[in-house]
């Protein structure tokens, strides 16, 4: 399983980079970090306001019990682990395609993209080695959310469909969907939660 993940890692971090300059791409694979204010007239007076962030209010479901706080001391551990990772593949993103900007002969831009992936294992497969199955699976989901697209749909858009159904199907034996898609609203709300307060230092 940790060589699965370890190949998805640099896949999806050479597939996606590729895919910015494919202009079938519905989805920004770069998170929006840019505040616009917008000024608002009221009362005769010109205003900036901005849009804030949705928050999400969950009720208590009673007493937390001593095995739901030991899985959430896990959940959280397993995120602070992997959450990084999903952050190195969202920059990448935007960092190597900047260069790729500058080769315009498809061969030296495919040759280039080889060199990254070949970085990439040399540089992260200590570490992808080390995570656990389950640290592999929220890594992809995280991934999923850092660029709204599953890993299924980044390795089929851009190494086909046979390259695609033949991760999907190694994943599988290992309890892994790459077409599983990132829910902050539904099954992944306690990620996403413990995923905002890791964003803004609580934890």
């Amino acid at each position: 399983m940790k060589t699965v993940i370890l190949i998805l890692f640099s896949i999806l971090i050479v597939t996606g980079i590729s895919g910015q300059e494919n202009p079938v791409q519905k989805n920004d694979t770069l998170a929006n970090r840019v505040y616009l204010l917008q000024k608002v007239k009221r009362n005769g007076e010109s205003l900036p306001e901005i849009e804030i962030k949705e928050v999400t209010v969950v009720g208590r479901t009673g007493t937390p019990t001593r095995s739901q706080f030991r899985k959430y001391d896990r959940l959280v551990y397993n995120l602070k682990r992997v959450y990084p990772y999903a952050l190195i593949v969202r920059e990448k993103f935007g960092e190597i395609n900047n260069i790729l900007e500058g080769i315009p002969d498809e061969k030296d831009r495919r040759q280039y993209l080889k060199e990254v992936e070949k970085d990439v294992f040399g540089e992260y497969e200590d570490d992808i080695r080390e995570m656990t199955i389950t640290q592999g699976k929220l890594l992809i989901k995280l991934i999923d959310r850092e660029t709204m697209n599953t890993s299924f749909n980044l390795i089929k858009q851009y190494r086909g469909g046979f390259s695609a159904s033949f991760w999907q199907a190694i994943g599988r034996i290992f309890g892994t969907n790459l077409k599983e898609e990132y829910d902050p609203y539904g099954q992944d709300i306690l990620i996403e939660l413990i995923i905002q307060d890791i964003e803004i230092g609580l934890l």
